[in-house]
């Protein structure tokens, strides 16, 4: 029991030396030549004008929030094409045993050259994984649509948004 308090207390002292060292050696290494132009306060290169307490509108934040959530979902599409285009390479009855081992050693993620061609992957396992995968990637994306069509509902990607109902039109002609 000690060993492992001991390892966990080395690992945070470590931690923390890690964090600390470029800090401590960058305010020892730095010049220090503060002038009063250094020294002041801007937000975007503006000068800042009135309190700073003020309430900011929240669409700011929903909007990056947004932006954030399904940029990251887009990042998932990658990995999914690699299997993907491999399946689909796989799955091609005319490819020589050579070169189906190599892309099964890729997909499998085995060291090459240590895979034997009869556990290659077949090409009807390949058409079921391939198959699989853009199963997968429909209801990924469905959800993502889902996702999507609920913040368009709720109004959160309008920029300018009306706080109360727009006064009738009177026909000109009555």
């Amino acid at each position: 029991m000690t060993d492992l308090v001991g390892h966990i207390v080395l690992f945070i002292i470590a931690g923390i030396g890690i964090v600390a060292a470029p800090l401590i050696i960058g305010r020892l290494v730095r010049p220090t030549l503060p002038t009063p132009e250094k020294d002041a306060i801007y937000e975007c290169g503006e000068p800042t004008i009135g309190s700073s307490y003020i309430q900011f509108d929240l669409r700011y934040y929903t909007v990056a929030l947004l932006f954030i959530i399904f940029d990251v979902e887009v990042a998932f599409f990658y990995p999914w094409a690699s299997v993907y285009g491999g399946a689909m390479q796989l799955a091609d009855n005319r490819l020589s045993t050579e070169a189906r081992t190599q892309i099964s050693e890729k997909l499998l993620n085995v060291t090459p050259g240590t895979l034997d061609a009869s556990q290659a992957i077949s090409a009807d396992t390949a058409l079921t994984l391939g198959m699989v995968s853009v199963i997968d990637i429909a209801v990924f994306f469905a959800v993502l649509l889902v996702g999507f069509a609920y913040v368009w509902k709720r109004g959160d990607l309008d920029w300018v948004r009306a706080y109360q109902k727009p006064a009738p039109v009177e026909d000109a002609a009555a």
